[in-house]
């Protein structure tokens, strides 16, 4: 008997590797799977220790089915800050902006749907529309009958959309290193995979995390350059930026970035307000001349072209983009005069 089971048991391994030779597409798919599944398990549990290692710093607001995180600062009047894409509250947090705006304004900052601790409900396509809709809603609630509007980047799209929707609501608007006009972008084209239903849900949960690790170096250099990544962005929450479900939403703003470029762009003439344009002068995300091309179509703007500095200008140059939220705060006040309605 112990040399039948010695028999059996020697055997196993042969066996196999038999199985394998035979079957080599079977072995290759089961692997995969395996592989699959566990880097699925890994992201899972890097993005759950994420989130405890941050967790809110500010208030949630429920409004229809999407519960927002937001961060409120500061008394006077209300300026609304809208992040860029694949970003959160910290990024506005960590550039010292927030500090600097608290000073003189009641200032509200928002994890955009899907970012930070905010959620993203899959029955809606979150265009800036359907942000520039579903904030008003929360601003509300807060008690906001009127504010100033900062947005940066893919921020920018979802202030200038609730100004165009919602006119009265927005007194001043700050527009920032913002993408506006339809033009081919190689990023929304490498993301259109990771916005499709099932799949691009397995590649969030498994390539994209391990690839952003990879590449955030490279990438903070494009975002900052060709100033080099300041000390105090050392305070931005990386792996909340990795975590699967937050890169699915970065995917999907990215491949609806030239469409929502388009539908906007019909409209920017509409914009009566106050509105002041900052870009950096060597953006190497975005180029300036699409701040230059909507100021040429927006009669009441101002252009502030800010030399040196890249995508990150808030980062880069957080004094310029504070003075230029005064300025637009001083041509509301013209308009609005100084105690003109902003909390009820």
């Amino acid at each position: 008997m112990r040399i039948a089971r010695r028999t059996r048991s020697g055997s196993f391994r042969p066996d196999c590797l038999t199985a394998f030779t035979r079957h080599p597409g079977a072995t290759a798919f089961a692997a995969a799977g395996t592989l699959i599944v566990a880097t699925a398990i890994v992201n899972r549990l890097l993005a759950s220790k994420a989130q405890r290692d941050n967790p809110p710093q500010g208030r949630f607001i429920d409004v229809e089915g999407v519960r927002l995180h937001y961060l409120e600062r500061g008394r006077g009047k209300p300026l609304v800050l809208f992040h860029g894409n694949g970003s959160m509250i910290q990024d506005f947090h960590s550039s010292g902006l927030i500090d600097l705006a608290t000073e003189n304004y009641r200032v509200i900052v928002f994890d955009r749907p899907g970012f930070g601790h905010s959620s993203r409900p899959r029955d809606v396509v979150w265009t800036p529309d359907a942000q520039a809709d579903l904030f008003k809603k929360a601003l509300d609630q807060l008690g906001v009958s009127q504010a100033m509007v900062l947005g940066h980047s893919w921020g920018a799209s979802v202030a200038v959309a609730l100004a165009i929707k919602h006119p009265s609501f927005v007194q001043a608007l700050v527009l920032a290193s913002g993408y506006y006009f339809p033009a081919p972008r190689s990023d929304s084209a490498a993301s259109m995979l990771s916005a499709v239903p099932v799949l691009g849900d397995v590649i969030s949960y498994t390539i994209s995390p391990l690839a952003g690790r990879m590449m955030w170096p490279t990438m903070l250099r494009k975002l900052f350059g060709p100033r080099p990544v300041p000390k105090k962005f050392a305070d931005f929450p990386r792996e909340m930026a990795l975590r699967p479900s937050q890169m699915r939403a970065m995917a999907a703003e990215a491949t609806m970035l030239i469409s929502a470029a388009f539908s906007g762009s019909k409209a920017y003439g509409e914009l009566k307000m106050p509105t002041i344009i900052i870009a950096g002068q060597r953006d190497r995300l975005i180029d300036i001349k699409q701040s230059v091309r909507l100021h040429g179509e927006v009669k009441q703007s101002k252009l502030r072209r800010i030399d040196g500095v890249g995508h990150m200008i808030h980062h880069s140059a957080t004094a310029d983009v504070m003075a230029a939220i005064d300025e637009a705060a001083a041509e509301a006040v013209l308009i609005h005069g100084r105690e003109g309605p902003g909390v009820q």
